[in-house]
């Protein structure tokens, strides 16, 4: 009875080899998705529940497998151990580790692939991704990204944390709050305060930091409603001193290089979310196809099909909008709309799709060992995390009130 645990194909998008081709994938992310597949069912997914009731998976053991299998490569730099290809083959990859039985290690590995590397990635010195990306992209190393704070969530420029200059050292004092990883990581991008320049927006830094360094304390992991095998913890930094060398690029640039960040962490955000979706939906079909009520089956009561069905047209739309957004990010456009568009769209879908298949399982949905419950838990996330909903409709509607502006003029 377990949902998502059937046998039924994880749904996978048409061969490129077909009549039709695909908008932005070609042979080669098949291919790797490919690979994802046979890892993730043969490794990953036999574990899942163990590792879900404990409250923990060996984040070093799995990272290890995902980094020989080149999945923190590839879209890194070549010459730190990367396969150099566009953001396109990121969303493959974040798409197919949604064929994980759970949530919380395909929001733990994308961490690593994009949301504490990018700007490391992108902007760090030479001895910088030697020393963090380049062991990072190999699996040998486990990452997490430090941003939130107690008071400080959804507005990042609020952020207390701060460093002052001691030499050529930084002396950092705060602390960070639900920090995936955070009870595994050997090191975390941290947003920082480097400075006393008002505008907030250009006094921060990002700053790499050994999460065995002498003052860096971690709480014990939080006990979350979902992504329950994924370890979050609060972090406190108490006089943790670190080379200046140790900041990302620019010092004061941190803020936009974050941005930057959040807008890569929230399309893999929606990629991640397809196949679990999709799995949800295809599995409440089965069921209702099989339970019967009132001399019918559940899939024979038009309420059940026209609910289903309308479930289906928002999940393609969304991953329509997703392969739009990242064909035009691979093209170096301004995608910071469509990304919010399609975060939001996610986010809401996910509370849609799992809550109406929910109450079309009925009380066999409301048990932990079916995987619908599981789905209802960790996708909820999906509205709150890397940016939540009213958020991006912030973002959506600022973009269209200046075109609208720009329209008028």
């Amino acid at each position: 009875m377990a949902l998502l645990a059937r046998k039924a194909p994880a749904f996978l998008p048409a061969s490129t080899s077909s009549a039709v081709k695909h908008m932005i994938y070609e042979d080669s992310h098949f291919a790797m998705r490919n690979s994802l597949t046979k890892m993730i069912k043969e490794k990953i997914n036999p574990n899942v529940a163990q590792w879900e009731k404990s409250g923990r998976y060996p984040a070093h053991y799995v990272f290890k497998m995902f980094g020989q299998l080149g999945v923190f490569a590839v879209n890194k730099p070549v010459e730190f151990g990367g396969t150099g290809r566009d953001f396109s083959m990121s969303i493959a990859v974040a798409e197919q580790i949604g064929a994980v039985d759970c949530g919380s290690i395909p929001m733990s590995v994308m961490v690593q692939t994009d949301m504490s590397t990018p700007a490391l990635a992108q902007f760090g010195s030479d001895f910088l991704r030697n020393r963090f990306l380049r062991p990072s992209i190999n699996g040998d190393l486990v990452s997490s990204i430090a941003v939130s704070e107690p008071h400080a969530g959804s507005d990042v420029s609020a952020i207390r944390t701060y460093a002052r200059r001691y030499g050529t050292d930084l002396i950092i004092n705060g602390s960070k709050m639900w920090i995936t990883n955070g009870d595994q990581a050997d090191w975390a991008c941290v947003l920082v305060n480097t400075s006393n320049e008002k505008n907030l927006h250009k006094n921060k830094s990002l700053i790499c930091i050994p999460l065995d360094t002498p003052g860096v304390h971690r709480s014990t992991p939080l006990d979350k409603l979902g992504m329950r095998s994924s370890d979050t913890v609060q972090l406190f930094f108490e006089d943790v001193r670190v080379p200046s060398s140790y900041i990302i690029g620019e010092e004061g640039r941190g803020f936009s290089y974050q941005m930057k960040q959040f807008n890569d962490e929230r399309l893999v955000t929606v990629a991640v979310g397809l196949l679990p979706l999709q799995k949800c939906i295809n599995e409440t079909i089965e069921y209702a196809r099989e339970r019967s009520i009132f001399g019918k089956t559940l899939l024979d009561q038009q309420y059940v099909q026209f609910r289903l069905a309308e479930l289906e047209a928002e999940l393609e739309a969304t991953r329509s909008l997703l392969y739009r957004t990242v064909l035009a990010r691979c093209q170096d456009e301004d995608v910071s709309m469509l990304t919010a568009m399609a975060k939001l769209k996610i986010g809401r879908l996910a509370r849609k799709v799992t809550d109406q298949c929910l109450q079309i399982w009925g009380g066999a949905g409301y048990l932990n060992d079916n995987g619908i419950s599981r789905a209802f838990r960790d996708f909820r996330i999906f509205s709150i995390g890397a940016g939540c909903d009213e958020v991006m409709m912030q973002i959506i509607h600022k973009t269209q009130s200046k075109r609208q502006q720009q329209k008028s003029i």
